[in-house]
């Protein structure tokens, strides 16, 4: 008679096996890592503060980007802030170069209202250059028309032309066939009312969009100079530009990346009539939600 003996090396392994399944479980259910902490936002900080909020200032490189097309500089030359906290814009020439100034907000916004209070003269400026103030979102151009609204300034090419203040609501121009010009609006001023200190506004709603214009540095100020409304009864219109084209746009609602702009900038990319260099003043920026 035989006598079978178990294979005990054969059960050992499978109780160390059992352990070490054992001992994993535990490890992964008790003694799992903790998730990390949610990152902590970075704020983005500009090459620029003014009126309490960076700004980023635009440079082309070493090539011409719009509006224009110019070349713009991000040298102190053509932006820097003063020491009364006072925004200076300049377009300048660098040999052969003529060279022109923008600043973008880093925050975005959204309703509510825009204010820019300016120190300079802007109804003598050079014919070939444009002093601009507005919204945009580049990535709402099919469906906002890029939420452009502006307050410029600019004779646009006329020496003789008086009306140098001008509203819109995009889209105005661009390759469209013709303007739509319900859109923008030249009020009839006295120029001296831009000869000195002057504070433009505009108040955006999904209704109603609404400008106004004072003397001196207050807003709202107490002498207003000129006002104009567009509201949500004008025809929808379609942005066309560089062979694309928007949505049709009454009154553009803003993107999700809506941000402030100040630039000035050269007609065409022409050089001033003048061939002198040509300075902004910005006073202050404020934005007002509604």
């Amino acid at each position: 008679m035989k006598i079978k003996f178990l294979d005990l090396s054969f059960i050992a392994h499978r109780a160390a096996s059992l352990v070490l399944i054992l001992l994993l479980v535990f490890i992964f259910q008790f003694c799992k890592q903790s998730d990390p902490p949610p990152a902590t936002p970075v704020t983005p900080v500009g090459n620029l503060q003014f009126s309490g909020i960076s700004w980023r200032v635009k440079s082309s490189g070493v090539g011409k980007m719009g509006p224009g097309p110019n070349y713009f500089s991000d040298s102190t030359k053509n932006v820097y802030v003063d020491n009364q906290g006072y925004l200076h814009l300049k377009i300048t020439k660098e040999g052969n170069t003529w060279q022109c100034a923008e600043v973008i907000s880093i925050p975005s916004f959204g309703y509510g209202t825009y204010v820019f209070s300016i120190e300079s003269n802007v109804a003598d400026l050079d014919k070939n250059v444009v002093a601009g103030f507005f919204t945009w979102d580049s990535a709402a151009f099919y469906t906002q028309a890029n939420s452009e609204l502006d307050v410029e300034f600019s004779k646009w090419g006329a020496s003789n032309d008086s009306l140098t203040l001008t509203y819109s609501v995009q889209p105005v121009w661009f390759s469209n066939p013709i303007p739509y010009y319900e859109r923008s609006q030249r009020p009839v001023i006295p120029m001296s009312k831009l000869k000195n200190p002057s504070v433009h506004a505009f108040k955006w709603t999904d209704s109603l969009i609404n400008w106004n214009s004072y003397e001196g540095s207050s807003y709202p100020g107490s002498n207003l100079i000129s006002s104009w409304y567009f509201d949500d009864t004008n025809l929808p219109r379609v942005k066309i530009e560089g062979g694309n084209q928007s949505l049709p746009v009454v009154i553009p609602a803003p993107g999700g990346d809506v941000h402030a702009r100040i630039n000035l900038w050269l007609l065409n990319g022409l050089a001033p009539s003048n061939n002198n260099n040509v300075e902004l003043i910005v006073k202050e920026f404020k934005f007002i939600p509604n």
